[in-house]
C-alpha cells in the first residue's frame, strides 16, 4: 500500500488528510488547471474510524498508502461520500471492497448518483439534511448543499473538532506539498480561489448566501474548513477571508473593470481591440485585454468574475463568429454571469455576421449592450478606430456611472 512512501498529514487532534496530489492534470472538463490539483480525503480517528470521500481512481494507491501510514485500512468502519463526482468517488467501490466498512453514507441524491456511476447494488445509506450520526466518541452532522455544485452535494461537520468538510465549496485547483492555506502565498490563493469560483460555482452564486445562513442557523462554527480540492483553511484570518470572498463573489457586484476578449486573422480586429481599450482606459476603468491566441477560456471567465463589462471582438469566417470566440461565449453562457455590460466589434471581408451573432448571444445571456457595436470591412480606417475608441469610452462611462 506504499505506506512507506505516502504519509498522512495531521489536520486536527483526530483528523488526518489522506488525499492525493495530481501534479500533471491540466484540463478539468474545460477548465485549465495550470497548477494541477489535489483530491482531498480525510480520516477521522473516532471510535468508529471514518473516511471522508475517496479520490480519483488512478490515485487509489496514494490514498490507501496514506491511510495505512496511520491505521490498517481494514479498521475503517464508516465511509462518507460528500460528493459523487468521480474525482471524489472514482475508487469508492474498490475501497469499499478492500475495507468492508460497516456503513457507507451519502445524501439521498448521492445514493442515486453513485448508483448511476457504479450500478444499483451498492450498499450505501442515505442521510438526511441535519442528521447526526454517532462515531462512538464523537458525532458528525450532515448538511445538504444542493447545487453547490451538484444535486447530491453535502457538507459534513465534526462539532467536537469544529471542522467542516466542505466538499467542493471553498476549494481550488492547486497542487502543492503545503496542505494549509497559511503556508501558501496569498496572491496564489486569491487567484486560484477566484478562478475556481468563477468556473465552477458562478452559476449557483445566488445559493451561496442561503448556504451561509444555513450554516449559521445550524450553529456550525468551523475553526477548520477542509475542502475536497486545494489547501485547508485553519487560521481565523484565512477562514474569514475566504468566507468574505465568497460573499463578494456571490453578489457578483461589478468593479471598475472591463475585459476585452478577441481573436484576429489579419490583425484588423486586433487593431480595433486596442482602440477599444484606449477608449475604456480614458473613462477610468481598469482594462484587461485578452487575445485568445494566448488566453484560455477559464482565465477569461476568472477576469469576468469582478468585471463591469465584457467587450468581444471577432472577425467573420464562413459567415460565422470566429471559432475561438464561439467557444468562450458558449462556455461563459453556461456560467451565467450577472451585472455586466456587453459590447461587440469586429472586422469582416464579405458579409460580417460575427458582430450581430455576438449581440444575439449577449441577448440570450440577458447582458445589456453598453454601446453601439462597431464593424469594419477588411482593414479599419481612422474613422473606424475612432468609433472603436468611442465604443470603449461609452461602455467605460456606463460602468463608472453604475458604481456611483
Amino acid at each position: 500500500m506504499k505506506k512507506e512512501v505516502f504519509k498522512a498529514v495531521k489536520v486536527s487532534e483526530n483528523v488526518y488528510w489522506v488525499g492525493a496530489i495530481d501534479w500533471s492534470v491540466r484540463d478539468f472538463h474545460g477548465y485549465l488547471t495550470s497548477r494541477g490539483t489535489t483530491y482531498n480525503a480525510y480520516l477521522v480517528l473516532a471510535d468508529k474510524i471514518t473516511l471522508i470521500d475517496t479520490v480519483k481512481a488512478p490515485f487509489k494507491d496514494e490514498l490507501m498508502g496514506r491511510i495505512a501510514s496511520i491505521v490498517d485500512p481494514k479498521d475503517i468502519d464508516i465511509i462518507i461520500s460528500n460528493h459523487s463526482e468521480m474525482d471524489h468517488s472514482g475508487c469508492l467501490t474498490d475501497v469499499m471492497e478492500m475495507v468492508e466498512p460497516e456503513k457507507v453514507y451519502a445524501s439521498g441524491m448521492g445514493v442515486k448518483n453513485l448508483a448511476h456511476h457504479f450500478g444499483p447494488d451498492l450498499a450505501i445509506e442515505a442521510v438526511k439534511d441535519g442528521q447526526t450520526v454517532s462515531l462512538g466518541n464523537m458525532d458528525i452532522v450532515f448538511m445538504e448543499t444542493r447545487m453547490l455544485h451538484w444535486p447530491d452535494s453535502m457538507f459534513s461537520y465534526l462539532p467536537g473538532e469544529k471542522l467542516l468538510f466542505s466538499q467542493d465549496g471553498f476549494g481550488m485547483h492547486l497542487a502543492s506539498y503545503e496542505r494549509f492555506a497559511d503556508e501558501i502565498d496569498d496572491s496564489i490563493l486569491d487567484y486560484e480561489a477566484a478562478k475556481y469560483f468563477a468556473n465552477i460555482l458562478m452559476p449557483y452564486a445566488a445559493l451561496i448566501p442561503k448556504v451561509a445562513e444555513k450554516i449559521a442557523k445550524a450553529g456550525f462554527e468551523p475553526a477548520v474548513i477542509a475542502p475536497d480540492h486545494g489547501p485547508i483553511w485553519r487560521t481565523s484570518e484565512d477562514i474569514e477571508h475566504i468566507l468574505n470572498s465568497y460573499a463578494i463573489w456571490s453578489a457578483q457586484k461589478p468593479e471598475a473593470k472591463a475585459v476585452v476578449v478577441y481573436d484576429t486573422m489579419w490583425n484588423a480586429t486586433d487593431e480595433m481591440s486596442r482602440a477599444v481599450c484606449e477608449g475604456l482606459e480614458s473613462s477610468g476603468v481598469h482594462v484587461k485585454l485578452m487575445p485568445l491566441k494566448g488566453s484560455h477560456r477559464s482565465d477569461v471567465v476568472t477576469e469576468v468574475l469582478d468585471a463591469g463589462a465584457l467587450l468581444v471582438g471577432s472577425p467573420t469566417i464562413n459567415n460565422n463568429l470566429f471559432p475561438t470566440l464561439a467557444d468562450v461565449l458558449s462556455y461563459l453562457k453556461g456560467l451565467k454571469p450577472k451585472n455586466i455590460l456587453g459590447a461587440a466589434f469586429g472586422s469582416y471581408g464579405w458579409s460580417g455576421e460575427a458582430v450581430p451573432q455576438i449581440e444575439k448571444i449577449f441577448e440570450e445571456m440577458k447582458i445589456e449592450l453598453g454601446g453601439e457595436s462597431v464593424k469594419c470591412q477588411y482593414v479599419p480606417t481612422e474613422e473606424d478606430l475612432v468609433k472603436c475608441h468611442e465604443l470603449g469610452a461609452a461602455v467605460g462611462k456606463k460602468v463608472m456611472d453604475s458604481l456611483e
